[in-house]
């Protein structure tokens, strides 16, 4: 699977998952009596606050240090790994699949729980929309493409390098295209 492309599933997977924990918040305010009538606006004003963290955090146009370090330890290689994207998927987003699923599952025992997680969520979602455009940059500057390699999940992600496609564009000299 392609790193960009493993980013930007991560970024709508972490979107979706806010959006179903904010749902499940919800259906648990609603539904249990003992939750004050204060639980959503709360909520939704954590969520405001999320929001504006999470794209104060992603509005950078380059790479985030941890990227950089993965981009720059990723094996060269010559030929393209097998291509096996949905257990890529679960292999290196199952902490985000246990933390939804576990932050849902206790809603009817504190329909807070997964209200305060859709926040994170928001914020994590937000801070790395901007990572796969940054990585697709280097990759059409190098003539690269990176591939994340399939790994245990409970060992750190790699990357392998293949040759790619480089782009030619004019250079400019005091303004002049030669």
């Amino acid at each position: 699977m392609r790193f960009v492309d493993f980013l930007r599933t991560t970024v709508l997977l972490s979107a979706g998952a806010s959006t179903a924990l904010a749902a499940v918040t919800v259906l648990a305010a609603g539904t249990n009596s003992n939750a004050s009538g204060l639980l959503v606006p709360i909520s939704v004003g954590w969520w405001l606050i999320a929001t504006v963290v999470g794209m104060l955090m992603g509005r950078r146009a380059q790479t985030s240090p941890p990227i950089a370090r993965l981009l720059s330890s990723a094996r060269a290689s010559t030929t393209l790994p097998e291509h096996h994207p949905s257990a890529i998927l679960i292999n290196r987003l199952w902490p985000l699949l246990a933390f939804t699923l576990l932050s849902g599952g206790l809603a009817f025992l504190a329909p807070q729980i997964p209200g305060i997680a859709a926040g994170f969520a928001i914020i994590w979602a937000l801070a790395w929309r901007h990572q796969d455009a940054a990585v697709e940059a280097i990759e059409e500057r190098d003539g690269a493409c990176f591939y994340v390699r399939r790994t245990s999940p409970v060992r750190p992600m790699s990357l392998l390098r293949t040759p790619g496609f480089a782009a030619l564009r004019p250079e400019r000299v005091n303004g002049a295209v030669t």
